[in-house]
């Protein structure tokens, strides 16, 4: 009885591990607004980029994530893929839309490269409806 029990509380800790892990993931599609940020020296972005302290060119693939998605920066450099009417593209996290300073909590702010990337008509350009999870 006694190495059952502790099989069965090793079982029961994995699991909550397991659920704890799980709850930072966007394995499925969550909506989200994309907006156009320049994440480049006197661009839009203001200073450099929360995961390394640099600028980036916005001919790169990157965005920045809304405060609660940044996830105090656990998602730096790691790639997400978003959707737009029917494609997708994939993006590495440099930085975050800070929440608390006015960006929205549902927004992934991409750099042109995105945009391009996502062929999204110029006329759509600054803000849009998209998807987005982790890759």
């Amino acid at each position: 009885m006694k190495q059952f029990t502790i099989v069965f509380l090793i079982f029961i800790s994995l699991l909550v591990i397991v659920s704890i892990s799980s709850t930072n993931a966007q394995s499925s599609n969550t909506d989200a607004t994309m907006t156009l940020n320049s994440f480049e020296k006197g661009g839009s972005g203001g200073g450099p980029s929360e995961c390394d302290g640099h600028y980036h060119s916005d001919d790169t693939l990157i965005v920045a994530l809304s405060t609660r998605w940044y996830n105090g920066g656990q998602r730096c450099f790691k790639n997400i893929n978003i959707n737009y009417s029917g494609r997708t593209v994939q993006a590495m996290v440099v930085d975050e839309c800070d929440s608390t300073r006015g960006c929205k909590d549902n927004i992934v702010d991409a750099s042109k490269a995105v945009w391009k990337a996502l062929a999204v008509p110029k006329s759509e350009w600054g803000e849009t409806s998209v998807t987005w999870s982790d890759a």
